[in-house]
């Protein structure tokens, strides 16, 4: 007999935890975000709470949505993947449109929605994971046929791929298509599909680079900080000098200076910058652990989930936001070249709370669903027949999900 209330409280552990991981890191956000903001908030705002006070908002309705995200049956979200599929192709084709679309420092990213912005591509975050992991499920028996189960899922990523390109934001498409790529990867596509894939890919995403101005003298900054310090690499040399200012223990919250002096809108895209000057070394250590305990989290709900579709749901939107997270990092810290993609919990930004929130709560909805250790889960694929394993659905976490669809083995 199989110890499945043991289970069910480890399942019920890793639901508290992912739910504690949230909080603390929206909490913590939030209190980074007035200190990195309040500043310039009471210079442009006559307002030191403008930002947080909006951002409390956005996080509160992203909480909801959260709550919601985390008890919905996913097999009714299922059925309306393609209605989310169109809307989020819709409305990212709507910041196109004059008039509708809201262009700043020339990216029309936003549209206008009563007296907020909100950003489309964010929704696409979720929406293409969503979609993938439903269509890798539904053609799991044709995965790796080109037509039926390459070609289809490829044209979605190419047309969101498209749709964000021409918004101007070149680091989001790319962001997007990678991780759409990741869950090709999980889902067992064949090795030479990806081969394939990076010999379509790097060329065009190259040559794309180097067709806009903005984005030329970003990489060559990167390649040579000193070639332009008070222009296109000033920014991230700021920041580089923020973060290092920090020390071991930091300036203390609200107490950098730094951060304030020289970093331009440090509240955004290098809000992690202002929380190393302040929370030093030790607390980017704390930090990391945060995220690497989120992260462990998320994977763990989905390497026990029951079916292919939430075992795929959960890895994608962990990644998503793991990956988002060390993006932002590498580009705060001269890592990788500046791009516009923000730190998840903590940039401010209410498409970007909302979203994250919005992954983070079915992250959650798949752990709530996971009822059977690993190795029970093995041993009743092996008595009933099922296989499975690395070579299919579910490569690269132990195999990832149990092949028992559609069994009540409770």
């Amino acid at each position: 007999m199989y110890q499945f209330d043991e289970d069910k409280a480890y399942n019920s552990r890793i639901v508290h935890l992912l739910c504690a991981c949230t909080l603390l890191l929206t909490g913590v956000g939030l209190v980074t975000l007035y200190s990195s903001s309040y500043w310039f908030a009471e210079r442009v705002f006559m307002n030191r709470y403008h930002f947080v006070i909006r951002q409390s908002i956005f996080a509160g309705v992203g909480l909801a949505l959260f709550f919601a995200a985390s008890v919905i049956n996913l097999e009714v979200l299922r059925r309306l993947v393609m209605p989310l599929v169109f809307i989020a192709a819709a409305l990212c084709a709507l910041t196109l449109v004059p008039g509708i679309g809201v262009e700043l420092h020339g990216a029309a990213r936003w549209i206008q929605i009563g007296g907020n912005t909100y950003q489309p591509s964010e929704m696409v975050k979720f929406v293409l994971p969503l979609y993938l992991a439903h269509i890798f499920d539904k053609k799991k028996d044709s995965i790796n046929s080109f037509v039926t189960g390459v070609l289809p899922p490829m044209l979605i990523i190419g047309l969101f791929f498209a749709l964000i390109y021409l918004q101007n934001n070149f680091s989001t498409a790319t962001f997007v298509t990678l991780n759409a790529l990741i869950l090709f990867f999980l889902a067992g596509l064949k090795y030479s599909y990806f081969i394939s894939a990076v010999i379509i890919f790097l060329p065009i995403s190259t040559l794309l680079l180097f067709t806009a101005e903005h984005r030329v003298r970003r990489f060559a900054s990167f390649l040579r900080p000193e070639w332009d310090p008070l222009g296109a690499g000033f920014q991230v040399n700021a920041s580089r000098l923020t973060m290092v200012s920090g020390g071991l223990w930091g300036t203390g919250i609200g107490q950098g200076t730094r951060k304030v002096a020289s970093v331009p809108e440090v509240h955004s895209d290098f809000i992690f910058a202002a929380f190393a000057e302040e929370a030093g070394f030790f607390g980017v250590l704390l930090f990391f652990a945060l995220f690497a305990a989120f992260a462990f989290l998320g994977y763990r709900a989905a390497a026990r989930a029951p079916s292919a579709f939430k075992f795929l749901l959960a890895a994608g939107l962990t990644t998503i936001i793991v990956t988002q997270a060390l993006l932002n990092i590498a580009v705060t810290s001269g890592t990788l070249p500046a791009t516009g993609v923000p730190l998840p919990f903590f940039s401010a930004g209410g498409s970007s709370i909302l979203t994250t929130l919005v992954c983070a709560g079915l992250i959650v909805n798949v752990a709530r669903s996971g009822v059977l250790k690993t190795n029970a889960a093995e041993e009743l694929n092996e008595k009933f027949g099922f296989t499975g394993g690395s070579g299919g659905l579910g490569r690269g976490l132990n195999g990832g999900y149990s092949a028992l669809e559609g069994q009540d083995v409770r």
